[in-house]
């Protein structure tokens, strides 16, 4: 008799992540669909779509189906999903096991994204599909001891949103959700890109500048980059170099938000609560928490220390398959949802 297989998917506006239960992570990929628009047939997925952002003749686009962390484009992230599924788990049906699987939303979805998303998964060819909220598994995957009675905060910055939650005995207490994210700093490089040198760059460049220069707080020594473009008045290529204080003054405005929100949060968290966070401090995870400086910078607003968790960028997903191995469990905190 076959075993049923499990996998978490981490099911990001910017990437997607998938654990499976035994075996670790086995994909992780960003969630970008290339569709030939003359058949509606999907020709690549993931690192390969990717490449063809911006780059595609008239008859093929390449589109990010999910926006602000929730499904804006049902039917191609229903591809998507047969996609992992079938990568993750072997071949077409009826040969394969329609495997368990657990999706993480944000926290602030309503119930009919998240009803979007298990039944995304069940025509994807999922067996039981459930839902997580996604700060409950990144303090999973962080390690955080969540079932002990004492607050422990995290902040799980995603490529759509960023999720604020306050999590004891094995429960979300109280929990914040802004659509601000690694998307929205990409936007901020972009813009200031073009008003300050007139030039045109793509969402590839942006992010390459974001993770090779981009700050939050002042570095000790700061960073330079070439960058190249489309000149908005002549229309021709060209380069400019860039400086990593510009880039943060860029990313100041989203950065401030994602800050904002976690004062918000701690502003309502009930007392006890508030001082077991002030003693085990805020743990940061997601793509968002790599952005240099923005623990210094979250500790010096709030006063209280910060952490970036081991494998910030996997967290979720791993979380996803620890959440799997004790499912009785976090399904009676009400962590877990299903139709």
């Amino acid at each position: 008799m076959k075993l049923v297989p499990e996998i978490g998917i981490d099911l990001g506006t910017a990437n997607i992540i998938v654990y499976r239960r035994g075996k670790g992570i086995v994909l992780s990929e960003p969630t970008v669909v290339a569709i030939n628009t003359s058949n509606g047939k999907v020709l690549s997925v993931g690192l390969e779509a990717r490449d063809m952002l911006g780059r595609t003749p008239g008859n093929i686009t390449a589109i990010r189906p999910l926006k602000d962390g929730v499904i804006a484009d049902y039917t191609t992230t229903l591809k998507m999903l047969e996609y992992i599924i079938k990568k993750t788990c072997g071949g077409p049906f009826p040969f394969r096991i329609r495997p368990t699987t657990l999706i993480c939303v944000p926290s602030g979805v309503t119930n009919v994204e998240r009803r979007a998303v298990i039944m995304a998964a069940k025509q994807a060819g999922a067996g039981q599909a459930m839902v997580i909220e996604e700060p409950m598994s990144a303090a999973i995957g962080a390690g955080l001891p969540i079932s002990a009675p004492g607050g422990n905060m995290v902040v799980d910055i995603g490529g759509g949103t960023s999720d604020i939650a306050v999590i004891s005995l094995g429960g979300i207490v109280l929990s914040q959700s802004i659509r601000v994210g690694g998307n929205k700093l990409d936007e901020a490089i972009i813009r200031h890109i073009r008003n300050a040198y007139n030039l045109m760059i793509g969402e590839p460049t942006a992010e390459e500048v974001k993770i090779k220069i981009g700050s939050a707080y002042p570095l000790e020594q700061e960073l330079r980059m070439e960058i190249r473009g489309r000149d908005l008045v002549a229309g021709l290529p060209k380069s400019v170099e860039i400086t990593s204080d510009e880039i943060r003054d860029a990313l100041a405005e989203p950065v401030r938000q994602i800050c904002e929100k976690v004062c918000q949060a701690l502003e309502i968290t009930p007392p006890e609560l508030a001082s077991d966070v002030i003693e085990r401090g805020i743990t940061l995870t997601g793509g968002g928490a790599l952005l240099r400086g923005l623990d210094k910078l979250l500790m010096e607003i709030t006063d209280i220390p910060v952490r970036v968790a081991d494998n910030a960028l996997n967290c979720v997903a791993i979380g996803t398959g620890r959440a799997l191995e004790e499912l009785d469990a976090i399904r009676a905190s009400g962590a877990v949802t299903s139709l």
